[in-house]
């Protein structure tokens, strides 16, 4: 009988494994971030990088990589407190490497297999049925190097963007054109292959350099979530989210 917790319903299909960046510095997040790492800021009396580590062990992953860089040994320490799933850290103290160099680091703790990727600054109520779940369901190794789960802009909390990708009937992704507003932003979830990572630049580089070089091959694809995305990047977010929380337990 599956359990629930914030809305997570539990499965175990997909990847075993996963990638939660949290090196980054939070600035956004300013005055809060002064003395807490933004991955450990709370919202609805969890830390952030829990809610996501919540989700991932919801769907059944059992190793989780987290990048740490700012205030370090607090959000190691944190991590390290963690049953399930058992938490591997990848040290940036030195050099901090942005998102692609940062999983370009971890490549050799996360394995040849497919792998969860999940921000720790974003999360979601769940709609009818599992995101993670969704994700795996919709995986195809044959015809994809990443699948991107993308959030609709208009209900999103948090998020005043103009959106990120255009989304054929196909699934394939390309990128918004500058003049226009796409209905979809990339919630911070998704499944990766290593191979999207041959050839990558070294060094501190965007994940997003990986995302337009899959777009041109054909191979970037992406699967629209249910439920209500939670883009917590501000001091306001957070109450923004906090409300979301306690009226979808209403």
């Amino acid at each position: 009988m599956a359990t629930e917790r914030f809305g997570i319903r539990r499965t175990v299909a997909g990847p075993k494994r996963a990638m939660m960046l949290a090196a980054g510095l939070g600035k956004r997040m300013r005055p809060l971030t002064a003395t807490t790492p933004k991955p450990l800021i709370e919202v609805a009396g969890r830390a952030l990088m829990d809610h996501g580590l919540d989700r991932l062990e919801a769907a059944g992953v059992e190793e989780v990589v987290v990048n740490v860089h700012y205030l370090a040994d607090l959000v190691e320490v944190h991590a390290s407190r963690r049953e399930k799933p058992h938490v591997h850290v990848s040290d940036e103290r030195g050099t901090l490497l942005d998102t692609g160099g940062g999983i370009v680091k971890a490549l050799p703790l996360l394995g040849p297999e497919p792998f969860y990727l999940v921000n720790s600054d974003s999360f979601w109520i769940e709609g009818v049925s599992p995101n993670l779940a969704r994700l795996a369901s919709a995986w195809d190794e044959t015809r994809m190097d990443g699948l991107l789960m993308l959030a609709a802009t208009v209900p999103a909390v948090g998020y005043d963007g103009p959106g990120d990708f255009m989304l054929d009937g196909d699934g394939r992704l390309s990128r918004r054109p500058a003049s226009k507003i796409s209905p979809f932003a990339y919630s911070g979830a998704a499944i990766l292959h290593p191979r999207l990572f041959e050839g990558a630049p070294e060094g501190r580089f965007s994940l997003n350099v990986l995302f337009d070089r899959a777009i041109e091959a054909g191979r970037l694809f992406g699967v629209r979530m249910e439920g209500v995305w939670l883009h917590v990047g501000t001091p306001e977010a957070i109450r923004e989210a906090e409300a979301a929380i306690q009226q979808s337990a209403a």
